[in-house]
């Protein structure tokens, strides 16, 4: 049987290969030793087309996803779909932090602008400063009307982060940054304090971009 971390050497019950598809599950966020096994078991049970399904799309994903060169959204081209989109109004972009809360924003299809993916947050005490955010490609897409989606001037960013204190952390920072230069608006409040994005509901989302305001 695969092992948890810290646990005692013992010789596995299972051959070699279900005992690393076993440790290969329970090392993935959320995924216990017994939910593990049960994955395991799934991909075993069930016919070899689903499995090769499965083993290819971790392949293609890790071969052919790559992060949009204007606004670090997931992308399987240079530009994803979104900063592609000449209908969408390029001079509107909502910062958020991680490509899964614009997916949730995406689906209230309420906001017809573009995005830019921080691909993280500052957060002093685990070490991440701006340096390791994508907060200069925000600057250079607001300072170069050439390195935003279509080459169209930004006009307004909308801060988009997860109501947290390190959220809030990094907006009072790229508030500062972006002041003088851009009209800067935040997503209203009607997002609980504490919550993350991807798990609020539509209408709250909705919500929060109709009624954002301003920074001052």
């Amino acid at each position: 049987m695969a092992k948890a971390k810290g646990a005692t050497s013992e010789k596995s019950a299972y051959p070699k290969a279900v005992d690393r598809l076993v440790a290969e599950f329970a090392a993935l966020p959320g995924i216990g030793l017994r939910s593990a096994e049960r994955l395991a078991f799934h991909v075993l049970k069930g016919d070899e087309a689903a499995a090769m399904g499965l083993a290819q799309a971790i392949v293609d994903v890790k071969k052919n996803i790559r992060h949009c060169e204007v606004c670090w959204n997931l992308s399987d081209a240079s530009l994803c779909e979104i900063c592609e989109d000449a209908e969408r109004d390029r001079g509107l972009v909502l910062v958020v932090e991680q490509p899964k809360d614009l997916i949730a924003l995406e689906q209230t299809r309420m906001f017809k602008g573009v995005y830019h993916v921080l691909m993280g947050r500052l957060s002093p005490l685990d070490g991440v400063g701006p340096e390791e955010l994508t907060i200069a490609a925000l600057m250079q897409r607001v300072d170069e009307p050439a390195k935003n989606a279509g080459g169209e001037k930004v006009r307004e960013v909308i801060l988009g982060l997860n109501p947290t204190m390190e959220g809030d952390g990094t907006a009072l920072y790229l508030t500062e940054q972006l002041r003088g230069k851009v009209a800067v608006s935040r997503l209203a409040r009607g997002l609980p304090s504490g919550s993350q994005l991807e798990y609020a509901n539509k209408a709250v989302l909705a919500d929060a971009i109709l009624g954002r305001k301003g920074v001052e």
